[in-house]
């Protein structure tokens, strides 16, 4: 089992399908138990319980009361490990992406992790979701297209800002932000 950067690395140009919808990963975040940035920093919680329970799993939580996220748990059981899912670039279901986000605009479907979960329509009924179940899956995992991927800090934290650990498609308009430099 590879540490959540790797992993975090390794799913730019996966293609990712909630219940059918999705497209191609272009933009990832890590965090790890020993990141103060973590929901897994303190220790399992009830909210936290899915990121320390088996990898190749569906963690979902709410931030700031407002959007659902989404992350992949990796690692072993009891580590407390996970990849933010940051942006997609649209590619299958586009009419239920826009209807729901109620835009036509392709680069505001799944740029930023509030947008995606919307555009998916995540909510908590997902959480503890596997991989390889109806709902998830994940395609071309450990074969996705060669992409240059860049690697800056994390995005929208507090704690561990310069943590090298966002990873993101070079050239993808369908970032939630640009890269530095």
């Amino acid at each position: 089992m590879q540490p959540a950067p790797v992993v975090a690395h390794q799913l730019i140009g996966v293609v990712l399908l909630i219940n059918g919808v999705g497209g191609r990963i272009v933009e990832t975040e890590a965090y790890d138990h020993d990141d103060p940035a973590s929901h897994t920093y303190p220790g399992p919680t009830p909210r936290n319980a899915v990121m320390f329970g088996p990898p190749a799993h569906v963690y979902v939580y709410r931030s700031y009361g407002i959007h659902w996220c989404l992350n992949l748990v990796c690692r072993e059981v009891g580590h407390g490990a996970g990849v933010l899912i940051r942006a997609l670039e649209p590619t299958k279901g586009i009419a239920a992406m826009q209807h729901r986000r109620g835009t036509t605009d392709l680069r505001l479907l799944c740029s930023g992790p509030g947008r995606l979960g919307q555009a998916l329509a995540v909510d908590a009924g997902l959480n503890g979701a596997a991989l390889t179940g109806p709902e998830v899956a994940l395609e071309g995992f450990g074969d996705a297209e060669p992409y240059v991927v860049l690697t800056g800090p994390r995005i929208g934290i507090t704690k561990a800002v310069d943590v090298p650990w966002r990873f993101g498609a070079a050239g993808s308009r369908f970032l939630s932000r640009p890269f530095a430099g």
